[in-house]
């Protein structure tokens, strides 16, 4: 059998052209802040972008880093995410956060191992945090990586997590 190579440059081509702005999506060179990308994989858990979008600036704004969210009091936090359901997202979120200032310095952990040792992250989290991408995905239609890579078009993706 023979092996075709991947086809990242034309993956990575089409993405420049047709990938949907995202405000928690920065392109190569200047990537996202780990902060950004973890807090909005958190937030499209079970809910679609555009009920994201406004949420996730929302948190940014009140709290533009991961040790400003965990400074926050929790009922703050509870108050923030009303609106996005699950609520036990948002009290893994505020507890990563203090986990990740108390005993990371304000870094997120490096290792796999480290990333699924926080409250609430998943399998499919650790992936996304990692950088440009196709992985594998315990869950069918999950998002690519950080960088939000899509293998559909951009109409497809509209309205999608």
């Amino acid at each position: 059998m023979v092996m075709t190579p991947f086809p990242a440059d034309a993956l990575f081509d089409w993405y420049d052209r047709h990938g949907r702005t995202l405000p928690w999506r920065s392109r190569w060179p200047a990537l996202a802040p780990a902060y950004h990308v973890w807090l909005s994989e958190i937030m499209l858990q079970q809910t679609v972008v555009a009920t994201v979008i406004p949420y996730f600036l929302d948190f940014v704004r009140r709290w533009p880093t991961v040790c400003d969210l965990a400074r926050a009091d929790s009922d703050s936090v509870m108050a923030a995410w009303a609106g996005l359901g699950y609520y036990a997202r948002a009290r893994n979120l505020h507890r990563t956060a203090q986990i990740v200032c108390q005993d990371h310095d304000g870094h997120f952990p490096e290792t796999v191992d480290g990333l699924l040792s926080l409250p609430g992250i998943g399998p499919s989290e650790p992936s996304a945090r990692d950088g440009p991408g196709p992985r594998p995905s315990p869950r069918p239609g999950r998002r690519w990586r950080g960088t939000g890579c899509s293998p559909r078009p951009a109409s497809r993706t509209q309205g999608t997590r």
